[in-house]
């Protein structure tokens, strides 16, 4: 029988386990500004570490004297390493590991570079996982608001009996716990992560933009149909419902017209195909297909990236559309 999942809140973390500790938050992007002035709205003393560029320079103006990397994780305790999965493996193992001090723990928010061994840990350090299911910027807006976000949390190595009690702490500085985490092994989130997001993401994604297609080529007003799929807030009131009354309690939400014609159309769907397009996807991500891929599209200059940039440059009659409805309602740029 496979053990159930342990959970954390608020009341499971002893704050004082990071008393006069430094903490280094290495990287100070979207997430890694959200950390840092988190952990030290909530008494923290935080370090900044970040290479010379716009991010650095925000650290600047919000207070903190950043450093190098590799001298902010050397200055620290516990850090955190919230570089992009693709570039920690390099800058890990050449700038942060050799200046990383015995009896330190390094955290990573994601189990990447973790799970398919992209990076070596140093020995005598504890090893953390603390992946924030938020994105960057409202891991500070719900701090501030008083509320929490949902983490998964785990010790990967625990070379001084004190990992979980440190990563439970930062957990709970960051504000995480006043909502709750859930502990799942940096290969599992890995997996989690990424076949949620090339599997339900791909579907959903493609679902807006060929309903966008066919309506329009209906003769519908491509405002109403932008308004209809997103736009309104109803899709996203309707994601919130499922966390709130049950994915399919939620159901009971919407107008018979609705359940019936989803229920009549769902067995319409090519659901075959879907599930062998999402085992095929498993299986590539599981395999280490996906992360081989993904470094050499940092190594060979992000070429793919490129590409999607020009696609979502906003010259399309998606953008076109939410642009008319913000300028006709008088919502600003968005």
């Amino acid at each position: 029988m496979t053990a159930r999942p342990r959970f954390f809140t608020q009341a499971d973390a002893d704050p004082g386990v990071l008393d006069g500790h430094a903490v280094a938050v290495l990287g100070y992007g979207t997430l890694g500004r959200s950390v840092a002035l988190n952990l030290r709205d909530s008494g923290v003393t935080v370090v900044v570490g970040n290479i010379e560029d716009g991010y650095r320079e925000q650290a600047v103006a919000d207070g903190f004297e950043p450093a190098d990397l590799g001298d902010a994780a050397e200055a620290a305790d516990e850090m955190l390493v919230l570089l992009p999965d693709e570039v920690i493996p390099e800058c890990f193992d050449q700038v942060i590991a050799p200046r990383v001090r015995p009896g330190s723990a390094v955290c990573f928010a994601s189990g990447y570079a973790l799970a398919y061994r992209l990076v070596s840990p140093p020995r005598g350090a504890d090893v953390l996982l603390m992946a924030p299911r938020m994105s960057g910027a409202l891991v500070r807006e719900v701090y501030l608001a008083g509320e929490g976000f949902y983490t998964y949390l785990s010790v990967e190595a625990d070379a001084t009996g004190k990992a979980l009690a440190r990563l439970l702490a930062l957990a709970g500085a960051v504000g995480s716990l006043r909502k709750g985490a859930l502990e799942l092994p940096a290969e599992q989130e890995a997996l989690l992560d990424l076949l949620v997001e090339q599997t339900f993401g791909v579907y959903l994604g493609l679902g807006v933009q060929l309903a966008f297609r066919v309506g329009t080529e209906a003769g519908l007003p491509p405002e109403a149909m932008v308004l209809e799929t997103y736009m309104s807030g109803e899709m996203g009131k309707t994601l919130e419902a499922f966390a709130s009354d049950g994915f399919y309690g939620s159901l009971l939400n919407h107008g018979l017209t609705a359940l019936f014609g989803g229920f009549i159309r769902t067995g319409e769907v090519d659901s075959e195909g879907m599930e062998r397009m999402f085992r095929s996807v498993l299986a590539d991500i599981r395999g280490g297909g996906f992360a081989r891929r993904f470094q050499r599209e940092k190594a060979d200059g992000y070429p793919t990236v490129s590409v999607i940039r020009e696609v979502i440059a906003g010259n399309d009659p998606i953008t076109a559309a939410e642009r008319s409805v913000r300028a006709a309602l008088g919502l600003g740029s968005g």
